[in-house]
């Protein structure tokens, strides 16, 4: 594959790892958690992708985020906020309008 095909690929996935972290943070995670998660359902992603994802989406407000020290390892929990629920509502609704439409493309071409 070309560097423009991976980079188109990339771009495709990018949206659909934010509707996924913000449907899978609502209920709090932390990081690697969430790295686990996000790829045992199929959104392959790494740590320099996914953690400035997160400090942008708290700092859009999208994000709740506390750190928990109760362990020996200090860790920053992030939880959906209610505007980011919101958001998650818009993102489904678009992503379902989306679907339909690419299946029409592709239904087309049968």
């Amino acid at each position: 594959m070309t560097d423009a095909f991976v980079a188109h690929v990339q771009e495709l996935r990018r949206g659909t790892i934010v509707l996924a972290c913000l449907r899978l943070l609502r209920e709090a995670g932390y990081g690697y958690s969430l790295l686990e998660q996000l790829a045992s359902h199929g959104f392959e992603t790494d740590a320099n992708t996914l953690y400035p994802l997160l400090r942008r989406l708290e700092k859009q407000g999208y994000l709740e985020s506390e750190w928990n020290t109760d362990q020996s390892r200090p860790r920053k929990f992030y939880l959906t906020s209610d505007e980011g629920e919101r958001l998650a509502e818009t993102l489904t609704a678009e992503w379902h309008l989306l679907t339909r439409a690419i299946a029409s493309l592709t239904d087309e071409e049968k």
